[in-house]
């Protein structure tokens, strides 16, 4: 027994011994519960104001009323653009989504509050990816239309509408007798209450009964191809491969560290070699590895997942070769600072985490707050998504991928300056 405690007591010093990775240990789990917790939760915070876009083909005074209110909603951030640059900046990932609302679509959606016959069609762009903002925008488009319809039918310049509007329930045969009657008889008291310059509310909510949603929307997802459907495999190939391939340039990192423990640095800096290009030569050995890596992920996602390269092909390599270089460049400079291999690999594990975590991989970056989603321009992974994204499902050009393939060069420069200067050749 005294063995086995005597045992027991060793591993336990020698865990705690290393006061660096125990810090990583700590530290890893609550830096990402605590993020994951403040977006989920704390619903009395002011929340994230979603982008969108609307396009106004109507210019009508219900269409006005509808923009001001989304413009004026806390959970929206709303752009009035025409419907060309709305598309392309759906397209970009600049907003979740584009409204179109139609020409004449005051006029009938007012016509159609009571009748399902000649409902406007709104047409909504959608980014793909983002399911969550366009239930939203759906909902609170409802919202305001029906809120806009309603009040300029029981306002004061709604006779003409409300004219119209009996016509067609006289004219439809889909109307029971009775529904018929009672919609007559409150045209009748709106229009008194017109006459009269008064409100209507009595009369609004015994129409409440009886209203239906006064338009249709038809969705389009904001793709690269719009013959071809949205293939979520295509993002999420994307967002693993930047995880798993950050995760390698921790295998180079403790690589280095473990070469060193063994004295194989000190034999090799006996040759006429410089610490540049020992380390660089590391550098170059894990980008390899990571684009012959990349080659064999993307080939299975094209060969049984369909994904395709919607956007330019020679973005698309050049992005690959960008954060080749940055994962192999992510190793070394994590080598440096972690100094041995056991807090390498806990700080490697933390870091990544957070990279990946921060950089739209996991989770949607419009949940963020929006000093986060500003912040998170000064993360690597966050370039890397953007970049495969933008190549391959949301068919872009090859000026989509010059910022992300530059911030990633750039990224990889500055880790191989600073892990050349910090790192140590002794233990």
């Amino acid at each position: 027994m005294n063995a086995f405690l005597a045992l027991v007591k060793k591993d336990l010093i020698l865990y705690f011994s290393n006061k660096r990775a125990l810090i990583i240990t700590l530290a890893a789990p609550i830096v990402i519960a605590a993020f994951f917790g403040s977006l989920f939760g704390n619903s009395d915070k002011k929340p994230t104001r979603v982008p969108i876009a609307i396009v106004d083909q109507d210019k009508s005074p219900i269409a006005k009323q509808v923009i001001a209110g989304m413009k004026e909603d806390s959970a929206l951030n709303v752009l009035e653009l025409d419907e060309a640059e709305a598309l392309t900046q759906v397209q970009k990932g600049k907003v979740r989504a584009a409204v179109v609302l139609p020409p004449k679509f005051g006029e009938l959606a007012g016509r159609a509050m009571f009748s399902a016959n000649a409902k406007p069609e709104v047409k909504i762009h959608f980014d793909p990816t983002q399911s969550i903002a366009l239930a939203m925008v759906r909902g609170m488009l409802s919202q305001h239309v029906m809120k806009a319809v309603t009040q300029s039918m029981m306002g004061t310049g709604g006779t003409k509408m409300i004219a119209g509007v009996r016509a067609d329930v006289l004219a439809s045969n889909d109307i029971p007798t009775d529904a018929r009657k009672d919609l007559l008889t409150l045209f009748d008291s709106v229009e008194r209450v017109q006459q009269s310059s008064t409100t209507a509310t009595s009369s609004n909510k015994a129409a409440g009964r009886s209203f239906d949603i006064p338009f249709k929307t038809v969705t389009v997802e904001a793709t690269g191809n719009v013959e071809r459907k949205y293939n979520s495999y295509a993002h999420s190939f994307g967002g693993m491969t930047v995880q798993f391939l950050l995760f390698m340039g921790i295998d180079v990192g403790i690589g280095l560290l473990l070469m060193r423990r063994m004295g194989l640095w000190k034999r090799l800096r006996a040759a006429p070699v410089s610490r540049a290009l020992l380390l660089g030569s590391t550098v170059a050995s894990g980008t390899i590895t990571a684009l012959l890596l990349m080659c064999g992920i993307f080939a299975v996602a094209i060969a049984v997942f369909g994904v395709r390269i919607e956007g330019s092909i020679i973005g698309f390599v050049g992005n690959m070769i960008a954060f080749a270089l940055l994962a192999a460049s992510f190793g070394l400079l994590i080598a440096a600072i972690g100094k041995t291999p056991e807090a390498t690999r806990g700080l490697a594990i933390f870091a990544t985490l957070l990279m990946v975590m921060l950089g739209g991989a996991w989770v949607p970056s419009f949940l963020f707050p929006e000093w986060l989603q500003t912040a998170s321009l000064a993360n690597p992974a966050r370039w890397a998504v953007d970049g495969f994204d933008a190549m391959t499902w949301r068919g872009l050009g090859l000026e989509a991928a010059v910022a992300p393939i530059g911030a990633m060069l750039g990224f990889s420069a500055l880790f191989t300056v600073i892990a050349i200067w910090r790192f140590s050749w002794e233990e």
